[in-house]
């Protein structure tokens, strides 16, 4: 499983993004799992990345949580999770976006 953490400089919710990624990972046990980091730091890299919003999850190359029609963005994301508005997707939605994607590599 590739997973990539795409973030804008600076990005203050990375630590918190990588943090909920590195828990759903050993939830998962996936804890030998390792995961990247890539700073974004101009606009064609960001529409080439399909990155529209820092932070953004990549698990094999697919954002799980994509919203329809958004644009690529060197901006903030926000994320709903059960808990209200967040700069990261919950720990939850993180373990089952990576138990989606392992069923998908499984068949």
């Amino acid at each position: 499983m590739e997973i990539e953490v795409l973030v804008v400089p600076d990005c203050p919710h990375r630590q918190l993004a990588e943090q909920r990624l590195r828990h759903a990972l050993d939830d998962e046990g996936l804890a030998a799992t390792a995961f990247a980091t890539r700073v974004i730091t101009g606009a064609a890299e960001a529409e080439r990345s399909g990155f529209t919003g820092s932070p953004t999850v990549l698990i094999n190359g697919r954002d799980p949580f994509a919203q329809p029609h958004a644009t690529p963005s060197l901006a903030c994301r926000i994320y709903r999770t059960p808990d209200g508005p967040s700069g990261s997707p919950s720990v939850d939605q993180l373990r089952q976006a990576l138990a989606t994607a392992s069923r998908r590599t499984d068949t």
